[in-house]
Order: C-alpha cells, then sequence, then structure tokens
C-alpha cells in the first residue's frame, strides 16, 4: 500500500510539474542607451498574425500596457512605433495512465507488484509566441522587445485571458529604469 501511495504521489507531482513547464515565459531587452523618459505617444505600425481576429486583441492589450505607464496611442506620428507579431507552432504532449498497480504475479522482471497496463496517448496542440518591438520614431533604432510564449494556442476562449495576462508580465518593468553607465 505504501508503494502505491508513493507512486500516486509521484506522478502527482509530475503532473504538477508538466502544468508549470506550459506556463508562458516572458522575455524583455532593450537598447540601454535608450531615454525612454522622452517618449510620451506612439502609433501602430503593423500587427501580423495569421488571425485576423486577434489583431485587435493584440492591440487592445499592448495599449491597455502602455497607458497604465502613461503612454498616449496617437493615429500617427507618435514618438514610438509599435509592431507586434504573432507565430503558432505544433505542440505535442504524451499522456500516459497506468493502472493495475498491484498485484502479484510475475509481470516486472520476476518481481511481484508490476505496474500493469499502461496507456499513452498524444494530444496535438498550437502554441503562440507575441512579439511586440517599439522603435524610436525619429531613429527607427529598436529600443524596446518583449516576448510572450505559450501566449496564444487553439482554445479560442483561453486566448484573450492568456494574451492579457502575457502582455501584462511583459510590460510588468516598463518603462526600464535609466542606465546609471556612463
Amino acid at each position: 500500500m505504501k508503494l502505491q501511495s508513493k507512486i500516486a504521489t509521484s506522478m502527482g507531482l509530475m503532473l504538477l510539474l508538466a502544468c508549470v513547464s506550459f506556463a508562458q515565459h516572458v522575455k524583455t531587452d532593450y537598447d540601454h542607451s535608450a531615454n525612454f523618459g522622452q517618449y510620451k505617444t506612439y502609433s501602430w505600425e503593423k500587427v501580423k498574425t495569421k488571425d485576423q481576429l486577434l489583431v485587435d486583441r493584440i492591440k487592445s492589450a499592448v495599449n491597455s500596457a502602455l497607458a497604465a505607464k502613461g503612454w498616449t496611442e496617437v493615429p500617427s506620428g507618435g514618438d514610438v512605433e509599435v509592431f507586434a507579431i504573432e507565430t503558432t507552432k505544433d505542440q505535442q504532449t504524451l499522456d500516459t495512465f497506468y493502472n493495475g498497480f498491484g498485484g502479484g504475479g510475475r509481470r516486472w522482471g520476476g518481481f511481484g507488484g508490476g505496474f500493469g497496463d499502461a496507456t499513452t496517448t498524444v494530444e496535438n496542440y498550437k502554441v503562440g509566441t507575441l512579439v511586440v518591438d517599439l522603435f524610436d520614431a525619429k531613429s527607427e533604432k529598436l529600443i524596446w522587445r518583449g516576448s510572450s510564449s505559450d501566449t496564444l494556442s487553439d482554445k479560442a476562449d483561453k486566448n484573450t485571458k492568456n494574451l492579457d495576462k502575457g502582455v501584462n508580465k511583459m510590460f510588468q518593468h516598463f518603462p526600464p529604469a535609466p542606465s546609471t553607465r556612463h
């Protein structure tokens, strides 16, 4: 009985770790010489996605994040130009379920207490990454890039929630603090 409990606990831990591994991964980087204090307005230049329904959702999520930082969207001529690109790739998971944990007999290398039957299923799904680039409108230099992977999926009902969550994480420490290096 103790062996079954340990196996069940181990399997539960593996499932928990598998769930954690699918969490969003956010990365940001920026031009350390850029003075983010000079930027107050932005304009959208392009949103590239295979799903046209995502264009307004992406813009809305980024607009909310930038507005929370005191930036204002203008139709054109902003201090910063915003580009967003969504990419998707197919991903696969394998789920293995075991039954018949106990029992005696000589199933596993001549020892009793074998695992019984195992069933493995394959699940295919899409994983999306959103990349947001901010360019200085005058110099046309990239000043900031944020990316959030595992943000978009093939499950439409989860996309808006995940998109908002990923963009909020992306802009959590935006704008970057002024560099103290000389």
